[in-house]
């Protein structure tokens, strides 16, 4: 299994949000923040209520009845040809409403193999997947919801399946523009073991955040607290670093994003986790550790949003998203 240590590796190497429990939990690749824009604002936000058909995956209550008819692809490239893929769409419903569907995969491209003297067994080729299905509910400023996750995990021909939830609500002002949400995530059972002697723990985590836009200003913050199913951050002890002392705990369960509102169909987004900064950063380089950028365009009926993050010197991840109402374009035709 020194192959599958091995991804997981990799996993808390490009994760933008949770790299300090990736390495100790399994299906972690459904933390990975699947789209440019949560990218680009730091990869946890579950309180920013604009229109967006990928925001159902931080929080089941992001996706509401204005949200039918939009799909959106998204790819993410990390390191080497470790890569992302997701599909998003909405779809309203006579009786039921709109729900959310969605599906997200990561391929850890190919992998030279060792066994337990250290001798090479050849490359193999692995990846994980993910069905999802979500469906929120609207009672005044309260908007609650709950997604169904199916994931899927072949790693060197060791497989394992899970089944996970998600929880949410958020709290929408009916005169400001500012919003409060909760998600509890990730709770569930693993239904088939990699091995009949692996214990696989799934990547529980409980988020609240804030965001809000001052009146007369063209700016948009987003605070989110992750992490706090997690006491401490990911430390360890034979690192040479000294441990992180108490305020270096609680700044790195904070992701703090900003959008610079340009025009109605242009904006810029900026972040910087400190959380990836400490523990991705070098001793002689690494100042861009954690720092995030992207912008969003809005052509026509299209929107396209970029993002590139930073996570050590001359390592950067990039991501694409293609959104568009499909059904509007269905009807005209």
């Amino acid at each position: 299994m020194q192959s599958k240590l091995w991804l997981y590796v990799l996993i808390c190497c490009s994760s933008k949000s949770f790299a300090q429990v990736a390495v100790t939990k399994s299906f972690a690749f459904v933390q990975l923040p699947n789209n440019a824009r949560l990218s680009a604002l730091g990869g946890v936000n579950v309180s920013l209520t604009d229109r967006d058909a990928n925001f159902f995956y931080s929080n089941p209550a992001l996706s509401g009845d204005s949200l039918a008819g939009f799909a959106s692809v998204n790819y993410q490239h990390y390191v080497a040809d470790v890569g992302q893929t997701t599909f998003s769409y909405a779809h309203r419903f006579s009786h039921i409403g709109t729900v959310a569907f969605g599906v997200q995969h990561v391929g850890y491209g190919s992998i030279q193999g060792y066994d337990a003297t250290g001798a090479e067994t050849g490359e193999f080729k692995s990846g994980e997947t993910a069905l999802f299905i979500s469906k929120s509910y609207q009672r005044a400023n309260f908007r609650l919801g709950t997604t169904l996750k199916v994931a899927f995990s072949n790693i060197a021909g060791y497989r394992a399946n899970a089944v996970l939830f998600d929880i949410g609500g958020v709290f929408i002002h009916p005169e400001q523009d500012f919003t409060v949400g909760l998600t509890i995530r990730n709770f569930g059972f693993v239904w088939s073991e990699y091995s009949s002697t692996s214990r696989s723990t799934l990547p529980f985590d409980v988020l609240l955040g804030t965001t809000f836009k001052p009146e007369h200003m063209p700016l948009r913050f987003s605070l989110t607290a992750y992490g706090l199913g997690t006491y401490d951050p990911y430390y360890d002890p034979l690192s040479g670093n000294p441990e992180p002392g108490t305020l270096d705990k609680v700044l790195r369960h904070l992701n703090f994003g900003v959008e610079i509102l340009i025009s109605r169909n242009i904006n810029l987004k900026l972040r910087c986790l400190r959380t990836i900064h400490q523990e991705l950063k070098l001793e002689d380089a690494g100042g861009a550790a954690g720092l995030a950028l992207g912008f969003s365009v809005s052509i026509k009926t299209f929107e396209f949003t970029f993002s590139r993050s930073t996570y050590v010197v001359g390592n950067a991840g990039y991501a694409f998203t293609l959104s568009k109402n499909i059904d509007k374009m269905l009807k005209r035709r």
